[in-house]
């Protein structure tokens, strides 16, 4: 069973969020919050398996909130998903950046909501489907130049060659497709790249590889 947490200060949308998801047979709500500093609280008392995170909150907001639970060693297995209310909301970037597995738009469709949370569950990063792309090189663009890629000396030619392809928003499909290899060898490589970079999810090795330079905004591959 995924137990998620509601994080918004809007008691509508946790409402909303909370009939969609409880209504799954594989999903149950573990608790719900109104502010960041009482997700905090909740996460550390309930270990959710996924929270729901709005950027925007009152005490404490959702990206100081998500940072403090990605930074936690006792938290390692909680994901997060960030709410916002816009496609290209200015903090989107900063909250991959901050260790959150992924984003949604607040008006999503049921059926991508639900995608989501099983998506993270599974170790994929999930961002709103038709942006992704264009919402990471919109960011990656304000972002502070690369640093230097020293850490990409770990990696085989093979695993630079795939992440730069998780860089530009390719699923292990679409990267098994463009390599003519199976889904499983995609999948593998992409595994080891976050295992040799300390890469917490696929989310933080799409910012790894632009913040290392081994993918610049624009580039299609």
């Amino acid at each position: 069973m995924i137990r998620v947490l509601l994080a918004d200060d809007q008691s509508l949308v946790r409402a909303g969020f909370g009939a969609l998801l409880g209504a799954q047979p594989d999903i149950e709500i573990a608790g719900e919050a109104a502010d960041g500093a009482e997700a905090l609280r909740r996460v550390r008392e309930l270990r959710p398996d996924v929270v729901l995170m709005d950027i925007r909150m009152p005490v404490l907001d959702g990206l100081a909130a998500t940072r403090r639970i990605t930074e936690d060693p006792a938290l390692t297995d909680v994901k997060v998903i960030m709410l916002t209310t816009f496609e290209l909301d200015e903090y989107v970037f900063e909250a991959i950046r901050s260790g959150a597995s992924g984003f949604l738009v607040k008006d999503t469709e049921p059926d991508e909501l639900v995608r989501a949370v099983r998506a993270v569950v599974d170790g994929d990063a999930l961002l709103s489907p038709g942006v992704t792309r264009r919402l990471i090189a919109e960011f990656a663009a304000r972002s502070k130049e690369p640093a230097a890629a020293d850490a990409l000396g770990r990696l085989t030619d093979r695993e630079r060659e795939v992440m730069a392809l998780v860089g530009i928003g390719l699923s292990n499909e679409e990267i098994a497709r463009r390599l003519v290899v199976s889904p499983l060898t995609a999948k593998t490589h992409v595994s080891r790249a976050m295992v040799k970079l300390g890469a917490r999810d696929r989310a933080q090795l799409v910012v790894l590889a632009y913040e290392s330079g081994l993918v610049r905004p624009g580039w299609l591959g």
